[in-house]
């Protein structure tokens, strides 16, 4: 490697480094903000516990930062430099575009690279020890759902607000339960209760004295008119399940978590006849098996595409103002990523061969690629 693909490909290491930092830092505070801080803030989880599950969400991130930071940190590098003159300088001593993208092409094939075990190893490591380390968190501290003076909605079908909590003693407790359409369909306020945890049904037990009831129309329960009195009672019970919340279903692996070999293995079971199995229900999960393989290879993948659009478009915006080569950085990773969310509405239709239709942004992008490649080496 010269002196120039030397400093091409630092230029680009550092910058697209950067990127890379910045896009994750805002995917893992988004999702930090959406999947823990409540958790935090309502003293289900301590802090020791937070910053843990805050880094197993990192390679979750990375996986999409990555291709991201790599086509953002190409524009506004090679954007730099054709501003400078430093690309006309470059061509001008006889140099192509594809001996000048030399360095970058190489440096987006260790992307690619690392790309992929971050999707097939990393990513879902983490992310099943990240839910079981926030189920385990929560089943820790159960009683911690129960937080005064909130609407509590983590359980199904209900609605829960507590005036005061001191230890497992309530006070001021309304409850509202709610139809298949979140409306109220039957409400109560009690003036004190208790709350215990069943650790053997994984459920909380609520316990309300003096409890009065109000009971409105299934049909038509928004309407006032037919909400009637539902009577008063001494006690009453109420079994709220937590079996959503503290990890019996989210210890169940999905698709996306298994690593690899995992998924390889899998593959190989479904394609064995198994009588216990209908066959459509078969061919459906060995679709969605596929689609998975198919989806992280692609992203992997996505690093090269978004580097062979991002060459030449950088060349081409001869402009000093970052913030617009950020700007087209961000509308082309939308772009893709909306393409493969719409590739994968087809999961349950395996005729349409929906993995497969999963590098077909790929294509796109470096199809696009290509064509710039010649259009601006023509120029």
């Amino acid at each position: 490697m010269n002196l120039i693909h030397r400093h091409i490909f630092a230029n680009v290491v550092l910058t697209c480094g950067a990127a890379v930092g910045l896009f994750g830092f805002v995917l893992l505070l988004a999702n930090v903000l959406k999947d823990l801080l409540g958790y935090l803030l309502q003293g289900q989880i301590e802090v020791d516990t937070f910053m843990r599950l805050t880094g197993l969400l990192v390679p979750f991130v990375i996986s999409y930062a990555l291709p991201m930071g790599m086509l953002t940190g190409i524009l506004l590098v090679l954007g730099r430099m054709s501003s400078d003159r430093e690309i006309t300088a470059l061509r001008a001593s006889g140099m192509s575009v594809a001996w000048l993208s030399a360095p970058i092409l190489f440096l987006a094939l260790l992307g690619v690279t690392l790309a992929a075990f971050v999707n097939f190893q990393f990513m879902p490591v983490a992310r099943l020890a990240y839910q079981r380390e926030l189920a385990g968190a929560v089943q820790r501290n159960p009683l911690s759902f129960i937080v005064p003076k909130t609407f509590i909605r983590d359980f199904p079908g209900v609605i829960i607000y507590v005036g005061d909590k001191q230890a497992d003693l309530l006070k001021d407790i309304w409850i509202w339960e709610l139809d298949k359409q979140k409306r109220v369909i039957n409400s109560g306020r009690a003036t004190t209760g208790w709350i215990r945890f069943d650790a053997a049904r994984s459920k909380l037990v609520l316990s309300l004295d003096f409890l009065s009831a109000e009971v409105r129309d299934r049909q038509d329960p928004e309407n006032p008119a037919k909400i009637r009195s539902g009577g008063a009672t001494d006690h009453a019970t109420f079994d709220l399940q937590l079996d959503k919340l503290t990890g019996q279903q989210a210890v169940k692996v999905k698709t996306k978590w298994l690593t690899f070999p995992q998924l390889v293995a899998e593959w190989r079971r479904l394609r064995q006849p198994d009588p216990a199995v209908p066959a459509d229900e078969r061919t459906q999960q060995l679709m969605r098996v596929q689609i998975t393989i198919h989806e992280k290879f692609a992203t992997a993948f996505s690093v090269l595409s978004f580097a062979l659009v991002a060459i030449p478009l950088g060349i081409k915006v001869s402009r000093k103002e970052t913030s617009a080569n950020l700007g087209i950085g961000l509308l082309l990773a939308l772009g893709y990523y909306f393409a493969t969310i719409a590739a994968g509405w087809f999961d349950n239709h395996p005729a349409l061969r929906p993995d497969l239709l999963m590098w077909l942004p790929n294509l796109g992008f470096q199809g696009l690629g290509l064509w710039m490649f010649y259009r601006v080496d023509r120029a």
